[in-house]
């Protein structure tokens, strides 16, 4: 399965980015399989956004406050985040991957974690 993240690049303090992964060899609605955003920010480990599962359900990490969405297009085979009310802390490499169940919620999430990752899209967030 491979992932590929797409994104502004650049956005504004209090604008919503919005990022996309476009999942190529396999199918977001295969069975137990769930697709989660991860991103790192710069000097700081792994951190676990939030996720859908293959039959639809979300998933989001209290640490952003609802300013998460994470919806999906079956027939793209893509599914995306949206953050909003973003800040100069929101500055970070974003990633999509794939894994199981036990990946939800994962406080130190590691790339051994995921059976598979993208290559990440670098979002910096400056007026």
């Amino acid at each position: 399965v491979q992932l590929q993240e797409t994104s502004p690049g650049l956005v504004k303090p209090s604008q919503t980015l919005a990022l996309i992964c476009t999942v190529s060899g396999g199918s977001i609605t295969a069975s137990a399989s769930y697709w989660s955003w991860i991103r790192q920010p710069p000097g700081k480990d792994l951190e676990w956004m939030g996720a859908i599962s293959y039959s639809g359900e979300r998933y989001y990490s209290s640490s952003f406050e609802g300013r998460t969405s994470i919806s999906r297009d079956t027939s793209k085979n893509q599914f995306t985040l949206q953050l909003r009310s973003v800040t100069l802390e929101d500055t970070a490499k974003y990633y999509c991957a794939a894994g199981p169940r036990s990946t939800i919620a994962l406080v130190r999430p590691t790339t051994s974690d995921f059976t598979s990752w993208g290559q990440g899209t670098q979002v910096t967030v400056s007026s």
